[in-house]
């Protein structure tokens, strides 16, 4: 059993590695479908990209109930480092959760068991993380949508493999809707719920 002490560590600098992650986060949200590098890097437990746990130390607090797919939920390691270094409760509700982490995509619940928020605060709403494969090989996906210049493309080894066809159940809900956050390694992409995502040439 891993003790406090033998954790993983989080950020050195954690003033600094915060608002350079946050920033990578906020540009991959304003750009949909770019990728995004997190610079910062902290310790992770082994289940838990190095992006993750930078997204993790940054935005996650006491105040943003968290829910984690079967994987992480019963991995020891995981929730004993989410705990120490952000302090966020994890909850068995995923309606109810502000963030979710996804390690295997597989696993990835229907999307409507998240909170979807509400037409007055829309906001209230699950940002999904899922770890991928790759950010840069793959599948050729393009998108549309505001922060996209014409169409953007994004090459990707995702799972679920019709994660994109789920997220169009988002056109009919807005300004509710779930937000993802798609990491590989130290990369990031964001796909807000007002992107629209289809496979290339289809």
């Amino acid at each position: 059993m891993t003790t406090i002490a033998e954790l993983p560590p989080g950020f050195a600098d954690k003033v600094l590695s915060a608002q350079s992650t946050f920033r990578s986060v906020m540009d991959a949200m304003a750009r949909p479908g770019s990728v995004q590098r997190i610079v910062p890097m902290a310790g992770a437990p082994g289940m838990m990209m190095r992006g993750t746990a930078a997204i993790a130390l940054t935005l996650f607090d006491h105040d943003t109930p968290l829910w984690l797919d079967a994987r992480m939920a019963e991995s020891l390691d995981v929730t004993k480092w989410l705990k120490f270094h952000t302090g966020a409760p994890v909850v068995q509700d995923s309606s109810i959760a502000s963030f979710a982490l996804i390690r295997d995509g597989a696993l990835l619940p229907p999307l409507d068991h998240f909170a979807l928020g509400t037409s007055e605060y829309p906001d209230r709403s699950t940002t999904v993380i899922i770890q991928v494969d790759s950010l840069n090989s793959g599948r050729s996906f393009e998108l549309r949508g505001p922060g996209i210049d014409g169409v953007a493309t994004l090459q990707a080894s995702i799972k679920p493999f019709d994660l994109f066809e789920r997220l169009r159940f988002n056109e009919a809900l807005f300004p509710r809707g779930i937000d993802v956050v798609l990491v590989a390694d130290d990369a990031v992409v964001a796909i807000p719920r007002t992107t629209r995502v289809v496979s290339k040439g289809s």
